[in-house]
């Protein structure tokens, strides 16, 4: 009958999430917490000679100072193993066995790597260690490597062969099929491993999968306390611990780790949330590293969707995993030359507002308590009206302006409803239009102001639109620019987060902007706004 040990790297992989600064509480609390659950194995941490010891964390500069950090714990399971990922620790920095506090060591590596770092593994094995060869994302190795692989595994002999899914790119299907090729041609005498991550959502159900394929391989899997770990979390100690107990015939306490979670693992959770995220979903769906979708995130201009789409247009393979920005950068230019040129909707805009007079419109309280002077205006002048950001009840517009995604989403109802259905959307390339494009988009990356607390102005966006469209005579209303003693919109829904004591900055920032980047316009504000007089503002911060 074969032997599942279930190996929790709480302290490891959980690490990732508050740069191992667990405390020496926590780390010795949760460690004894585990080793009253029955788990098989646990996983204390990084062995990194780059960083410098500290009892705090659960990162060591070499296998001394792990004793430094879990001496004093008496009761410790039937195994214990740090990891090292390739290339961050020599091999003297590595006590023999005997000597340790450990009983094994897990190597992670890329498959670029393999040959190098199973020869490493050979080095430590000989030091006493019961050694782990973990094949850090396992999705970026085909059927032939992944044989090359097996052959190198089948020389050295490790404890255990790991299948590591880096990027939570495995579903059940695809899992079985590595696991297959390892079970049908690694020593026997060799475990197989499984680590998973939760990109999909589907950590504990591939690693249920694992554990169901009828064989008689002696097998690993890994866990975490609450799922805690590197990017969307692992498979939770407490489920696979449950099902285990309940299918496999185990006897792991299920209440020492609810209590690990209770009293440690939670309060790192409030601090940074770990799990399911769209961050971690677009990396797997698009089979790419993680920085790939900070990296396109940086980029202001483009929507959610945008980024989803250049996700996918990375290449070749090989890159997609490792990280190469300039491969990134790449395929952002491209998309930038061919989809972010917006000079036709200059052009257009401007055929249609020249010679007209402009009311812009905004969602300051005044486009209500002094909503006299706006329709004496509009009554006088017929302007052209644009709003930004929402849809004035009072007041029907031409056009309305959208720069985010969520004020775009609260303005549904109104853009359906009978006076509003011909109202024209200018929108900024960080929003998709739903159903029919917009009448014109133009890129949001040009428009924001630079090194200030709020970039992304949409009144002096537009402004900046305006004047590039050759507009001169601007009206306004709905502008009241910021207040650190009242809410800034006449509809609290619109209120957002800023830092009220920049108030006053805020206003004179905007006001210097309209003095001098737009002095060849005459903007005239028919409602009272502190972007008139800054200095005689009673209600901007001091």
């Amino acid at each position: 009958m074969r032997d599942i040990k279930l190996l929790d790297c709480t302290l490891r992989d959980g690490g990732y999430v508050n740069d191992w600064e667990f405390g020496h509480e926590n780390i010795c609390s949760i460690f004894e917490r585990l080793v009253d659950s029955g788990v098989d194995v646990i996983e204390v941490g990084f062995i990194d000679e780059r960083r410098p010891f500290d009892i705090n964390r659960s990162i060591f500069p070499d296998t001394e100072s792990i004793q430094k950090i879990y001496g004093g714990i008496k009761k410790r399971p039937p195994m214990v193993v740090g990891m090292i990922d390739y290339g961050t620790c020599g091999i003297e920095h590595i006590q023999p066995c005997e000597e340790s506090f450990i009983d094994g060591i897990r190597v992670i590596f890329k498959k670029h790597i393999m040959h190098e770092a199973m020869a490493f593994c050979a080095e430590l094995k000989k030091l006493g260690y019961k050694v782990c060869s973990q094949l850090v994302s396992i999705t970026s190795y085909n059927d032939e490597e992944l044989m090359e692989l097996i052959g190198l595994v089948n020389q050295v002999k490790p404890f255990a062969v790991g299948i590591v899914d880096t990027y939570g790119l495995l579903e059940p299907d695809t899992l079985i099929h590595y696991y297959e090729l390892l079970d049908n041609h690694v020593d026997s005498e060799v475990r197989v491993g499984f680590h998973a991550h939760n990109n999909f959502q589907l950590a504990y159900a591939n690693t249920r999968a694992f554990l169901e394929r009828k064989t008689n391989r002696n097998v690993i899997v890994d866990g975490t306390l609450f799922g805690m770990g590197k990017s969307a979390g692992n498979a939770p100690d407490e489920l696979v611990g449950l099902y285990l107990n309940r299918h496999f015939n185990k006897d792991y306490q299920i209440n020492p780790m609810l209590e690990a979670i209770d009293e440690s693992i939670l309060d790192f959770y409030k601090k940074t949330p770990w799990g399911y995220k769209m961050y971690f979903y677009l990396s797997a769906l698009n089979k790419v590293h993680p920085n790939y979708v900070r990296q396109m995130q940086d980029k202001t201009s483009l929507s959610i969707s945008a980024i989803n789409n250049l996700l996918g247009k990375i290449e070749p393979e090989d890159t997609k995993l490792l990280y190469d920005k300039a491969a990134g950068e790449d395929v952002y230019n491209h998309f930038a030359e061919s989809c972010l040129n917006d000079s036709g909707a200059y052009e257009l805009l401007e055929k249609e507002l020249t010679g007209r007079n402009v009311l812009l419109i905004g969602p300051g309280k005044n486009i209500q308590l002094q909503s006299s002077n706006v329709e004496e205006y509009v009554s006088d002048k017929n302007p052209v009206i644009i709003s930004i950001n929402y849809i004035p009840g009072a007041f029907k517009c031409d056009y309305v302006f959208v720069t985010k995604s969520n004020r775009y989403k609260d303005m549904s109802d109104d853009l359906l409803e009978v006076k509003n259905r011909d109202t024209k959307i200018i929108g900024t390339s960080n929003v998709t239009a739903r159903g029919e494009d917009f009448t014109y988009s133009f890129t949001r990356e040009k428009l924001l102001e630079k090194n200030e607390s709020i970039v992304d102005n949409s009144f002096l966006m537009l402004l900046k639109i305006l004047s590039d469209c050759g507009i001169r005579n601007v009206a306004c209303a709905g502008f009241d620019g910021y207040s650190d003693k009242e809410d800034n919109y006449f509809n609290p829904k619109m209120e957002y987060s800023f830092v009220k004591q920049e108030a006053r900055h805020l206003n004179r920032h905007i006001r210097e902007v309209i003095n001098e980047t737009y002095k060849d316009m005459n903007i005239d504000f028919i409602t009272y706004s502190h972007y008139m007089d800054v200095e005689d503002s009673h209600d901007a911060a001091f």
